[in-house]
């Protein structure tokens, strides 16, 4: 038996999806049908991922977006309904980390990381979801059958990792954060669900596998290997299909059994 996502007439925000878990995420939204429209800071790298996806027969808009200026959260949703039609998924995906044992962490240091992976994350969500809302109460024009919020977390929200304690912090805020807006939001038809990957090889990390550091990381995780981005493709297609309309408030561990 066979089993096919169609997302084809959703419109998704990917935010952070100049690189990485962002940009596999986008593609991948893409492939199944929906128009995606991709937003971030590198706005040229956008562009080239945009004609990456207009390539392969897809759909995509870029739009610039810094999660930690709330103007221009409010200023990107807006001109991605307004090129690309009403969010009906939202991928919350962009994400900063330090390394730093706790004594050398800076206030600087700490709002540099709280800002953009949970304040930044909430206001953008919140923001999706108010228009969200809106629609489902006949509040706003545009048709609405249902919202997907994927957050996406980390398996150090979970599982609390040396030198990265305030990456895990926000990483668990945002565990919690998922739970309190599929409480709230879930009567109107928004799942809220969060995704917490594991250690995942991508651009900003490949260097490190290689290294004497990495090798000792990688010979403590189960199965003694690095996932792939592709890897997390499943579980994403699953949390924004239409018929996941029963799957709301979950965080989903996809990180090789690393949080068990």
């Amino acid at each position: 038996m066979s089993y096919t996502i169609d997302l084809s007439g959703r419109v998704a925000l990917v935010t952070g999806a100049s690189s990485g878990l962002g940009a596999q995420f986008a593609k991948t939204l893409a492939a199944a049908g929906a128009g995606v429209v991709l937003a971030g800071r590198r706005v040229e790298r956008l562009k080239t991922l945009r004609a990456e996806i207009e390539g392969n027969g897809g759909d995509a808009h870029v739009v610039e977006l810094d999660v930690t200026d709330h103007a221009s959260i409010k200023s990107a949703v807006a001109h991605a309904e307004t090129e690309m039609g009403t969010i009906d998924i939202l991928v919350n995906n962009s994400g900063v980390g330090s390394t730093q044992r706790l004594t050398e962490v800076m206030p600087e240091d700490y709002d540099f990381v709280m800002n953009t992976n949970t304040k930044g994350a909430f206001f953008v969500a919140q923001e999706v979801g108010k228009r969200m809302i809106a629609r489902a109460q006949g509040e706003a024009p545009g048709t609405f059958i249902g919202g997907r919020i994927v957050n996406i977390a980390s398996m150090a929200g979970v599982r609390v990792l040396g030198q990265i304690g305030v990456y895990c912090m926000s990483k668990a805020a945002v565990i919690h954060m998922t739970r309190a807006m599929a409480l709230e939001w879930g009567r109107y038809g928004i799942n809220v669900n969060a995704l917490c990957p594991g250690y995942i090889d991508t651009e900003i990390n490949h260097h490190q596998w290689t290294t004497e550091k990495g090798q000792k990381l990688i010979a403590t995780l189960p199965r003694k290997r690095i996932g792939q981005p592709q890897d997390l493709d499943v579980v994403l297609m699953m949390l924004c299909a239409n018929e996941s309309h029963f799957v709301n408030g979950a965080v989903i561990q996809a990180d090789d059994g690393f949080a068990v």
